[in-house]
């Protein structure tokens, strides 16, 4: 059997569009797994979210973006971590249509799921005593298996951290494909396991797509943050472009 894992969408929808056509097409693929973060940075978080609810091959976990949304519209305090964006993560709560705020405070954190045999985690990030533990910059399989010494599962499934994570050791396989939406370079991030009884193997695919409208979007929407996000999150790719002469009208 074979699934797809993605995450950290981010408000990209042209790009989780590029990446759901690239699942379609190779026909072979029965589920996907949403990691989380489908919301924030980008401006497209109701069409993002409507893709993922309108599928029925698909099955979404929340990610911390989703959760600092949600204190926000349920007047909490700002999501601890995330004070640095709280205006920004406002603007998306005004933008969210009832149905996808409802949809996103149904979500759980983890998921648990066995295929062909094989015990899977689907985490947006490593859970301790029901909170999402901190970053680690550096991670790594030794690491990873201190940390989840004693569990049942065979893959762990995660995002949050945006690069590209793929530990095999002899306990367990690791993996984070990178996300989704958020790329230095129009580069949708995603990856396909293949589950057997007693094997597996795991591709990263990167799928390409036209970008330009979507990081123009984020002026003409005025997204609050929006020289922040597109630099930090996308490598300040309109004005690299400019100055590179590239994919200029």
């Amino acid at each position: 059997m074979k699934i797809a894992i993605l995450t950290d969408i981010h408000g990209n929808y042209p790009a989780l569009s590029a990446v759901f056509s690239d699942i379609d097409s190779r026909g072979d693929i029965e589920h996907t797994y949403c990691l989380g973060d489908m919301i924030g940075i980008g401006p497209n978080s109701n069409e993002v979210l409507e893709e993922i609810m309108n599928r029925k091959d698909v099955t979404a976990v929340s990610g911390n973006h989703e959760e600092a949304v949600l204190k926000l519209l349920q007047g909490e305090d700002t999501l601890p971590g995330h004070e640095m964006i709280a205006e920004h993560h406002k603007w998306i709560g005004k933008q969210l249509k009832k149905e996808n705020i409802k949809f996103i405070e149904n979500l759980s954190q983890t998921l648990e799921v066995e295929i062909e045999g094989q015990k899977i985690l689907i985490t947006h990030y490593h859970m301790k005593n029901g909170e999402r533990e901190i970053i680690d910059e550096t991670p790594s399989g030794l690491k990873l298996d201190a940390r989840y010494d004693g569990s049942p599962y065979n893959l762990v499934c995660f995002g949050h951290h945006h690069p590209i994570h793929y530990f095999k050791t002899d306990q367990r396989v690791y993996l984070n494909p990178g996300a989704l939406g958020c790329n230095d370079h129009a580069i949708a991030r995603y990856a396909v396991v293949e589950l057997q009884k007693r094997t597996w193997s795991i591709q990263l695919i990167g799928t390409t797509y036209d970008n330009k409208a979507f990081l123009e979007s984020f002026e003409e929407l005025k997204v609050p943050d929006r020289e922040f996000m597109i630099n930090a999150f996308h490598g300040n790719q309109l004005e690299r472009d400019f100055k590179d002469g590239n994919n200029i009208s």
